[in-house]
């Protein structure tokens, strides 16, 4: 094989293996499942309405919310006379009383009294108390956010909110040791020559 067509091979298997490692960095998509001790689904023809109170769980990929009562609002798809409607996209949910959402990829938990999820602009507000905290790798809090309204922009790792208060790892002292001497310094001389 001449030096082109070798570097070329090399290059395309270089290529696949990192896209090959790439995607298994990805997680493996997950359904999303709900979860709660009552449900009360109702069908539009171009909406879902599905409320879930008491003991509410959400799991979905790198997603996991529990909370006291849920709002979910899905488009509707496929035929509109069916009883039971296929969903095929979020529009919103609410989230409401004891909120905690645990984001596993990112090692982060908010908590709230009211959240919303509002997936086609990849937010989530968070309202009455709202907390978000980033854990290190051991699961202690790094970072923490509270406010009167936090807000957080999916794939950015990105927290704006209202009278916000952040909390970060301490910092060494940056002062002056009271018992370490000050040094001298010792004033240049005046140049005689001018």
């Amino acid at each position: 094989m001449t030096p082109f067509p070798r570097a070329l091979a090399l290059l395309l298997g270089a290529s696949l293996a990192t896209s090959s490692l790439l995607r298994a960095a990805e997680p493996a998509l997950e359904d999303t499942v709900l979860i709660s001790d009552h449900l009360d689904s109702r069908s539009t023809d171009k909406e879902v309405r599905t409320l879930l109170w008491d003991h509410v769980l959400i799991t979905a990929t790198n997603l996991r919310i529990t909370c006291d009562r849920a709002e979910l609002v899905s488009v509707r798809a496929g035929d509109a006379t069916q009883l039971v409607a296929k969903q095929n996209r979020f529009k919103s949910l609410v989230l409401i009383g004891h909120v905690t959402i645990f984001q596993r990829d990112s090692n982060r938990t908010a908590t709230c009294g009211h959240a919303e999820i509002l997936p086609a602009q990849d937010s989530i507000t968070l309202t009455e108390d709202p907390k978000v905290v980033d854990l290190d790798k051991d699961g202690k809090p790094e970072l923490t956010w509270t406010g009167d309204e936090l807000l957080l922009l999916r794939g950015e790792r990105r927290v704006q909110g209202k009278n916000v208060r952040f909390t970060a790892p301490p910092i060494k002292d940056l002062g002056f040791d009271k018992a370490k001497a000050a040094p001298i310094e010792v004033a240049p001389k005046p140049d005689a020559s001018k």
